[in-house]
């Protein structure tokens, strides 16, 4: 019996990487993107040592339209196609009045247009199959906003309420959809981004590993499309829908005495 097929975007590394191993540790055959095509082959050279599937690295970079396109194809083309996952992402800091707007407009397109776009090209062979499930890598900043990182905040707000009006839509065909909204996670995100780690305590921060389980965890056993793992930042999140009101001046002093 043919393997399933997932695909990955932001594959090479961070959670990402980790939802490849996880879903070839099920059987399934991968479709690994990133921008990266030497760790991309790298990696599947390694899941395929490891787990006997198929891993095929798709090198691509989802700030540039025509490469959306080519792996929204992909994605369409793909008959035996069982996980999507929008994984793929990055952070920026400054102002939006001096950022660097091809910053700004990449980030719209990597955490906007394409999850949009390859979750559509998911959608109509999942719904003919009956089955499926398409998870968007979101984060616990939706919930809320800050100086500096305004861009940041609105596009991962759009991919949670995206997946959610998504999954009304998909509700009775078997197909499932996740917008996961982890915190603080140790991967190359804060790294890249040149904040590191300092910047939040120790106790704020959980492997990748824990991420992804309890994502594919709460999917599989068909529970709600926001998904937020462990219970410190469930309840950081609660804090951030209903205490907005105590947690606005605060913001607004510090961003005063940050400059940010």
């Amino acid at each position: 019996m043919p393997r399933p097929v997932a695909l990955v975007t932001g594959a090479s590394a961070g959670i990402g990487k980790v939802f490849a191993q996880r879903l070839a540790a099920r059987g399934h055959d991968l479709i690994l993107v990133a921008r990266d095509a030497g760790r991309l082959a790298e990696l599947a050279a390694e899941l395929t040592a490891a787990y006997g599937v198929q891993a095929e690295a798709l090198a691509a970079d989802l700030s540039v339209g025509a490469d959306i396109r080519r792996v929204g194809d992909r994605i369409a083309a793909e008959p035996r196609l069982a996980v999507l996952v929008n994984n793929a992402g990055f952070g920026s800091k400054g102002r939006v009045a001096t950022a660097d707007m091809r910053v700004q407009e990449a980030m719209l397109a990597v955490h906007v247009n394409a999850p949009m776009l390859h979750t559509r090209a998911a959608l109509a062979g999942m719904i003919e199959r009956g089955h499926g499930w398409i998870i968007t890598v979101s984060s616990v900043a939706s919930f809320t906003w800050s100086a500096g990182n305004a861009n940041y905040c609105a596009t991962k707000a759009y991919q949670r309420v995206f997946m959610e009006a998504v999954g009304l839509e998909v509700a009775g065909t078997g197909v499932r959809v996740q917008a996961l909204c982890p915190g603080y996670t140790y991967s190359e995100f804060h790294d890249r981004l040149g904040t590191g780690r300092s910047h939040a305590p120790k106790w704020l921060w959980f492997p990748a590993e824990r991420i992804v389980d309890e994502s594919l965890a709460q999917v599989e056993r068909g529970g709600p499309v926001v998904c937020v793992p462990t219970k410190r930042f469930k309840a950081i999140v609660w804090i951030l829908k209903y205490a907005q009101w105590a947690l606005g001046p605060m913001r607004a002093r510090y961003a005063r005495s940050r400059g940010a």
